[in-house]
């Protein structure tokens, strides 16, 4: 099996490095613009492979989507952040115009591939990334509730004092500190709700913190986290590439789901070698569901940028 991550910086640096630590994949394709960047890359985590103990071939290539051919899984990362006095439509602008690039390109060779977007806006560049390649919806996955949903883990660990591994929930909605809904209701400590444990007011703190949980790795780094984001990619992956079935809140074109249409947005699905192979129906409450379309009004907002790109 062969997967491409696009973008060499933090986070695809360590996507590439967990996929070939867990032996995911047998080969990952480091690719980046800047010239010898993800050959260095990948020539480091190479000399880890012995130490570590993985049989995982990475290679790191400049601007070279030939060497990417028929990878199963492709990962972008590529895009800008946004700087000081940027506006959010040129935002926007110029990650739609990289991402767009990236998937065309990254189509000429493996044409049959699952793409995963973890580019931000992550929903809205998960839109333009099926709109613009014109493949089946199924393959074309947002991983941000992945994320958020081990953000919201590790919260309601802290809370609880309990193993995080002990404890299921997840994050739907849009992939911004305004637009997640952490759901609360749902989350359980071995079966057990964590309402059994928790107040509601700690459980609107575990949630609070959940939704600006990017902002706070930020302002304590002074850049966006790379570790998790990392994993929870690589966590996807692994459930594409194996077959895993796992479900996995993950930002999906949706077509009357939920009550919601022409959008891509969090909801839970089962992922598989074939991308989506189902989107479950959570039977989600009226304030809930209010929440999910507030999300979505949101990220349509968003969406009305790329009307210039779409063309």
């Amino acid at each position: 099996m062969k997967v491409t991550v696009v973008g060499a910086g933090n986070v695809g640096a360590s996507c590439a490095e967990y996929i070939a630590i867990k032996s995911i994949s047998s080969e990952v394709v480091l690719l980046d613009i800047k010239e010898g960047f993800a050959e260095g890359k990948a020539l480091d985590l190479m000399q880890t492979s012995t130490t570590l103990g993985f049989n995982t071939i990475i290679k790191g290539v400049t601007s070279d989507y030939a060497s990417t051919a028929g990878s199963d899984v492709v990962v972008i990362t590529s895009g800008v952040p946004r700087k000081p006095g940027m506006t959010r439509e040129e935002l926007i602008g110029i990650n739609a115009g990289i991402v767009k690039s990236v998937s065309e390109s990254i189509l000429k060779f493996s044409p049959d591939t699952v793409i995963v977007v973890v580019s931000n806006p992550m929903d809205t560049m998960t839109y333009l990334t099926l709109k613009a390649s014109g493949i089946p919806k199924n393959r074309v996955i947002g991983m941000g509730g992945a994320l958020d949903s081990s953000r919201f883990k590790t919260y309601l660990s802290m809370a609880l004092d309990k193993p995080a591994n002990d404890i299921h929930g997840m994050v739907i909605g849009g992939h911004g500190d305004t637009t997640m809904i952490p759901l609360t209701r749902f989350a359980s400590y071995n079966g057990t709700p964590v309402s059994q444990f928790l107040s509601t007011d700690v459980l609107d703190q575990v949630a609070a913190n959940t939704m600006v949980g990017g902002a706070t790795l930020t302002k304590l780094l002074g850049t966006s986290a790379w570790y998790a984001p990392g994993a929870s990619v690589a966590y996807l992956v692994d459930s594409i590439i194996n077959d895993q079935k796992k479900m996995i809140p993950c930002s999906v074109y949706l077509e009357g789901e939920y009550n919601l249409k022409d959008i891509c947005i969090g909801v839970p699905c089962i992922i598989g070698r074939s991308g989506v192979s189902d989107i479950v129906d959570v039977k989600l409450n009226e304030a809930e569901k209010e929440k999910l379309n507030n999300s979505a009004l949101s990220v349509r907002s968003m969406n009305e940028a790329l009307k210039a790109v779409l063309k």
